[in-house]
């Protein structure tokens, strides 16, 4: 079986659903620490690092994942934190391409501490 890891992005074009509650709730099982918001359209989570250095690296890593995958979270960006939004804007609410950069910024923390 594939992990979210191992997959890319497809596009969301015409005649894709979103996610209902309970497909996204199972895909955040997948992914450590993110959270679904009310109306499950969107997903979160909240990165902390020890200085504004770190932040950004983060930050411009998330962003070359983002570019190759062609999707793209928002991103709040401070001086030692980093929140990351990600939701499908082509269909209204999650897909699948988000759990899978979800898994992706993971890796990227699970890398800077090791």
């Amino acid at each position: 079986m594939t992990t979210l890891l191992e997959k890319h992005c497809k596009a969301c074009e015409g005649g894709v659903s979103p996610l209902d509650k309970k497909e996204a709730e199972f895909y955040l099982t997948k992914v450590k620490g993110w959270e679904l918001n009310e109306n499950a359209t969107q997903i979160r989570q909240i990165f902390s690092f020890k200085n504004y250095y770190h932040t950004m690296a983060f930050v411009n890593a998330l962003a070359y994942i983002s570019n190759i995958e062609n999707h793209h979270p928002d991103l709040e960006v401070s001086y030692n934190r980093c929140v990351v939004h990600y939701t499908t804007h082509a269909i209204g609410g999650l897909s699948e391409n988000d759990f899978i950069c979800a898994a992706k910024a993971d890796a990227l923390i699970a890398m800077n501490k090791s």
